[in-house]
């Protein structure tokens, strides 16, 4: 024991410990950033260089051609950016709302079920994404006849499990003595909610919010699954109508993944110590 403090406490041993763990989180942030640097460095190519499928560090030359490109191919160009934007604002949105409201009641109302239907939920977040998607496809498309519209694009994320589960996290945290006191000022259980805990809770709403909409933002497979019609189509799926059989257009294609990134940069950047608070939310109760 005592060598190894002796050792552990030794100058050269500590810089070369911490020489070590500096050169593998370079290696790691390195092998992290260098896709949205060949990405955003490929946007800048020029479209036929790119058609020819050459692949390089850096481009032969730097031009906006390819982003114009973009935005000439289609006339939908724009719409993939208004449809993404209406979706993910929309699901942020309804998440927002609906998760807190749920959180609400399963933290601070006591009623019948409670915990069962709580458990039910949780055991919900371990079903694979993907093992819902076709019951969910036959509902949407089937049942309900909602291909190809903006209803198919948002109802099935309205509200996640995952947000019901972060704000009641949150909210069993604020203390009982406040909604006893309200009570007392004769506030319903809605101005209790409303009033008091959202104002409370606006650390975990932000969060969910980002969260939520980076997530529906991002998300390609549903909107391919229930889009038949480029006007229908979110940026991440329009992406797509860059590759053909032949050829795919990368520098322009890398060009609409540039744009369609500049949200979660401007959210990340902006909003960074959310995204921190977001990590240990509901973490350490008390």
């Amino acid at each position: 024991m005592a060598l190894y403090s002796t050792h552990a406490g030794n100058p050269k041993v500590k810089t070369t410990r911490n020489t070590i763990i500096f050169i593998a989180l370079l290696l790691f942030a390195l092998a992290t950033i260098f896709p949205i640097y060949f990405m955003v460095i490929s946007s800048f190519a020029d479209p036929v260089e790119a058609g020819a499928v050459s692949y390089s560090i850096l481009p032969s030359k730097f031009t906006f051609a390819s982003f114009k490109f973009f935005f000439d191919y289609s006339e939908y160009s724009y719409r993939w950016i208004l449809n993404s934007l209406i979706v993910a604002t929309t699901v942020m949105i309804s998440n927002v709302i609906f998760a807190s409201m749920a959180g609400y009641a399963f933290s601070k109302l006591r009623f019948k079920g409670r915990g069962p239907l709580f458990a039910v939920l949780l055991v919900s977040m371990m079903i694979p994404y993907q093992v819902t998607q076709v019951p969910l496809y036959i509902l949407v498309v089937n049942v309900f006849e909602l291909q190809n519209t903006y209803s198919a694009l948002i109802m099935p994320s309205i509200v996640t499990v995952y947000n019901i589960f972060l704000a009641k996290q949150f909210m069993g945290s604020i203390p009982n003595e406040i909604m006893e006191s309200a009570k007392i000022e004769g506030c319903s259980q809605f101005q209790i909610y409303w009033r008091i805990i959202l104002p409370l809770s606006k650390t975990v709403l932000a969060v969910m919010g980002i969260l939520t909409f980076m997530d529906s933002w991002n998300t390609f497979f549903w909107p391919l699954l229930v889009t038949n019609t480029m006007d229908m189509q979110t940026i991440q799926v329009g992406l797509k109508n860059f590759r053909f059989a032949n050829t795919t257009f990368i520098a322009p294609m890398m060009a609409g993944a540039t744009i369609s990134a500049l949200p979660m940069f401007i959210l990340f950047f902006s909003l960074q110590r959310y995204f921190l608070e977001g990590v240990t939310v509901g973490a350490v109760k008390g």
